[in-house]
């Protein structure tokens, strides 16, 4: 589905919003920033029209394709907010302030809280804080699926999205195949069959 490009116009304010917007997901980032991307896109595609479906989906799939930490996509989207903009200084600027934002508080909390936990490991609260989280962690994971499952929003016609991510979800859970042999096999299906 190819989509024209959309042309927006970014105050600072815009920017400082943008930023700030990514400082506060990057607080409830706990499975890794993907965890908050349902959060990203009605931000950037439902609210403000900054990014097209297609540019959601695509920083998504091509960050995760690619070697190197997945929190990519967030770069990828500040990227093309700023192309949007107008120019490649607004794109570099795009990558400056989701990166940051995204980055800052969590990596901040991350090591006081990674210290903390650490020297307090014995406690039985820290220990079910670490295994209460888990089931967080699953529910934000399913919401990105359903999401990226029903990117043209017809539930009709989006079925075999379903069944991919249904299929890949079995084989994960149930065998020991390495994650880049899926990610391979869906580039082919998504490579030969028609869109």
């Amino acid at each position: 589905m190819n989509e024209a490009p959309i042309h927006i116009v970014l105050t600072a304010a815009d920017w400082l919003s943008l930023f700030g917007h990514y400082m506060l997901l990057s607080l409830m980032s706990i499975g890794g920033a993907i965890s908050t991307s349902t959060e990203m896109h009605r931000y950037l595609v439902v609210e403000h029209h900054w990014l097209t479906q297609a540019q959601f989906n695509n920083a998504i799939a091509i960050a995760q394709a690619a070697p190197g930490p997945n929190v990519l996509f967030v770069a990828l989207m500040g990227w093309n907010v700023g192309l949007n903009a107008g120019s490649y200084t607004m794109a570099f600027a795009g990558v400056a302030v989701t990166m940051l934002g995204i980055l800052i508080p969590s990596t901040t909390l991350t090591y006081l809280a990674a210290r903390w936990g650490h020297q307090n490991r014995e406690l039985l609260s820290v220990r079910a804080f670490k295994q209460g989280l888990a089931p967080v962690v699953v529910g934000l994971m399913v919401a990105v699926g359903v999401i990226l499952a029903t990117a043209n929003g017809n539930p009709a016609t989006d079925w075999p999205l379903w069944l991919v991510s249904a299929v890949a979800g079995l084989l994960i859970w149930r065998t020991r195949i390495h994650l880049l042999w899926l990610l391979a096999a869906g580039a082919a299906i998504g490579w030969f069959l028609p869109a």
